[in-house]
């Protein structure tokens, strides 16, 4: 995929720590008609019961994933956890830069931050931040989806992911969702609007 030329769309990069909020504030963004396409990452993780193939994610096989990293068919890549690989379809993206859309990413930092450099000012790169580690911390206990181990181990890696903050164009902190849902409207409203 070549570099996009300045008649295509741009590009909307969102990240944070698991339990920012990041997804939601992505749901609430790509349902305010701002002619948002949503990049569907790929993942080499089984398909759990309530997700649905090429909506969710891509699924594929550890294989597959391996051979379209060596072929450089994604724009960004990661092994988040042993086996598991998560990524960025380049075919995706030029599928929906050539419906005409903007792209937003729900990604982690370091693919966000991998996307940026690839799109440069093209893109703006949103790190969804939490008010504190201590309210992360409740934030995932409310949800009452992972095992203690699990949310030691998503704690130590927010802990690692706040550290990139600033490596972003905007650090959004999601004190209150609804205030964090209006900032990232209008930051990114701002973002899209043609400049003459």
């Amino acid at each position: 995929m070549n570099k996009p030329k300045e008649s295509e769309g741009k590009l909307i990069i969102v990240s944070a720590p698991s339990g920012a909020g990041k997804t939601t504030i992505v749901k609430y963004l790509l349902a305010s008609g701002l002619n948002l396409g949503f990049s569907v990452s790929a993942t080499s993780r089984q398909i759990r019961p309530n997700e649905v193939d090429g909506k969710d994610y891509f699924f594929i096989t550890s294989e597959a994933f391996r051979k379209k990293i060596e072929e450089g068919d994604l724009l960004e890549w990661q092994e988040v956890y042993e086996g598991n690989f998560y990524g960025t379809l380049k075919s995706q993206v030029k599928i929906l830069l050539d419906q005409g859309k903007n792209i937003i990413f729900d990604v982690d930092v370091v693919g966000g931050l991998n996307i940026k450099n690839y799109f440069g000012d093209r893109a703006l790169s949103v790190f969804v931040s939490p008010p504190s580690l201590e309210e992360l911390e409740n934030r995932l206990r409310f949800r009452k989806t992972d095992s203690e181990e699990t949310i030691n181990r998503r704690m130590e890696k927010a802990r690692w992911e706040l550290g990139f903050a600033p490596r972003f164009d905007y650090i959004l902190v999601n004190n209150d969702l609804e205030t964090a849902k209006k900032e990232a409207h209008k930051v990114v409203t701002e973002f899209l609007k043609p400049k003459y």
